[in-house]
């Protein structure tokens, strides 16, 4: 337990920057523990996840938790594992899915949170949005190009796809992810985890 990050997560909670913008209001929803090891960054909450204010609690957090090979205990035990997105609130809907996260939010928050996390030893940045946050320039030109030169940015950050049902096309094109990064990620959580229970 930390009262410097607990402090910070009531913050958080207590967000209203971009108020104004958000079509259900805020709602900031996240997990983040001092002892965590492994911190993940995906987009921002979808309707489901706004409702019940659990992170990836809707079918992308299914896929997800397959990939990791982690069920939903070891998920969201926040001394082992952070989940921080680029926005934490619901963002509204837009003509091909959710709208982005809010550009006010990574800015605002990311590095406060991080910073109260001294044990994360690796960051999987799920989609384009995360991976623009904290990879910047180091980006390939496309999202399949920097999955697959994953390693180009370990032992730090690992970027993935997005694990939503709208990538099934994705995932159908680049079958060397699923075959070939998504056991490597596994066992690279399994080692990360082993000595955390």
């Amino acid at each position: 337990m930390s009262l410097a990050l607990d402090r910070l997560l009531a913050d958080v909670r207590a967000c209203r920057l971009c108020a104004v913008h958000l079509p259900l209001g805020p709602r900031p929803v996240l997990q983040a523990g001092a002892g965590a090891v492994v911190m993940i960054v995906g987009q921002a909450p979808g309707t489901r996840v706004h409702a019940t204010g659990i992170p990836f609690n809707d079918p992308s957090g299914d896929r997800l938790r397959t990939w990791l090979g982690l069920d939903r205990e070891v998920f969201y035990d926040r001394e082992r594992i952070a989940l921080v997105p680029a926005g934490f609130c619901y963002p509204g809907k837009g003509s091909g899915g959710d709208l982005p996260p809010r550009r006010e939010c990574a800015p605002a928050w990311q590095a406060k949170v991080r910073a109260e996390m001294p044990r994360i030893a690796l960051t999987l940045l799920v989609g384009q949005y995360a991976q623009s946050h904290y990879l910047g320039r180091r980006r390939k030109p496309t999202l399949t190009e920097t999955a697959r030169a994953y390693r180009d940015y370990l032992p730090g950050f690992w970027p993935i796809p997005h694990p939503s049902p709208r990538n099934i096309r994705w995932l159908k094109r680049n079958p060397w992810f699923e075959g070939e990064v998504v056991p490597a990620l596994r066992a690279q959580m399994q080692s990360l985890l082993r000595g955390r229970a």
